[in-house]
């Protein structure tokens, strides 16, 4: 049993080291490829690569492991629509039918 957990945490880190290590590189290899060319920038080092990804985490917040702000919507729209009375949920539809069409409508009315 323990044997096993040890098992899955060296390989945890064999793989959390591997995806550190190949995300420096292509990010590394990418810069040095199109910058240079594009906007006349110098090469990078691979450090030089690590340090600009911890850097657009800090900044843009990337690298999120779960879909956190996408499922809160989701969850948030599902609450308003329960929510909702039928007359108040055919005004939202009718509403997104004129700003969306009838996407999804069983029939669309022809336009003259």
């Amino acid at each position: 049993m323990t044997g096993n957990r040890v098992l899955k945490g060296v390989m945890f880190a064999l793989c959390l080291t591997a995806a550190f290590l190949l995300f420096g590189f292509v990010t590394m290899s990418l810069w040095n490829w199109l910058m240079p060319l594009l906007f006349g920038l110098r090469l990078i080092t691979f450090w030089q690569a690590i340090g600009l990804l911890f850097l657009s985490k800090i900044l843009f917040g990337g690298f999120r492991g779960r879909p956190r702000g996408r499922m809160y919507w989701k969850r948030r729209m599902f609450e308003r629509w329960e929510r909702m009375t039928p007359e108040e949920r055919e005004k939202f539809r009718q509403g997104m039918r004129s700003r969306c069409g009838s996407f999804g409508a069983a029939a669309a009315e022809p336009k003259a």
